[in-house]
């Protein structure tokens, strides 16, 4: 199993991040990414069964165990920011308990796999061995990140900047409509903005230098 050489800890906030193997799509159209939403908001709870047990029971159970946590259990960690990409996923967390950021990746790249290979006749890794968590140090770069977590879409040409906020695979809409968010914590980042508004502008005005960025990122990063 591999070693990670820095611990995490509980209540700091991480980029967290990992990518496929030999960078092989992972999510292949609509439901393969409504199956990794369903399996994020699964296990940043704490649950006795499996993802897997859980889909086999009846609508009327799933739905009572869906909502139980949220009435009497809070979750094991807070998402600040999520994009889920073609061939890698990013996370802004922020654990609330012990371990309960390992347990969450440690579950979902599980299931995630089992229930893709499955459905795309395949075997094997999906995901690489081990994910990426690094720390947030300070408030700026903690808006930051989330900044460059939600322009992933536009940087990698899947949509333009225009359309940015259609993306259904991120928590970019979250930041930008008051609704109940399922599994974004918002309040956060959001405090360092006046308005929903601003923070919007604070991504965008940045995309088009992010995109050149990410043309020569293969340049400075393994």
């Amino acid at each position: 199993m591999p070693y990670r050489k820095n611990p995490i800890v509980i209540g700091e906030i991480y980029h967290v991040y990992n990518r496929s193997v030999a960078r092989q799509p992972i999510f292949l159209n609509k439901n393969d990414y409504q199956r990794a939403l369903e399996l994020i908001n699964f296990y940043r709870f704490s649950h006795n069964l499996r993802f897997s047990h859980f889909k086999r029971l009846p609508s009327k159970i799933r739905e009572e165990i869906l909502e139980e946590p949220t009435k009497n259990r809070k979750p094991t960690l807070e998402i600040l920011a999520f994009c889920l990409m073609p061939n890698h996923v990013h996370f802004l967390i922020k654990p609330v308990e012990e371990n309960s950021l390992s347990i969450l990746m440690r579950d979902f790249q599980h299931a995630y796999s089992k229930y893709f290979n499955l459905r795309h006749d395949r075997s094997g890794s999906l995901f690489q061995s081990m994910f990426k968590a690094v720390r947030i140090e300070i408030d700026e770069q903690l808006i930051h990140v989330s900044r460059y977590i939600h322009l992933n879409p536009v940087s990698s040409f899947i949509v333009n900047t225009e359309s940015l906020e259609d993306y259904p695979w991120s928590s970019f809409r979250d930041y930008l409509d008051v609704k109940k968010e399922l599994i974004t914590s918002t309040k956060q980042i959001l405090s360092y903005f006046k308005s929903r508004q601003e923070y919007k502008k604070f991504v965008l005005d940045r995309a088009d230098y992010q995109r050149e960025l990410d043309k020569i990122k293969h340049l400075i990063y393994d």
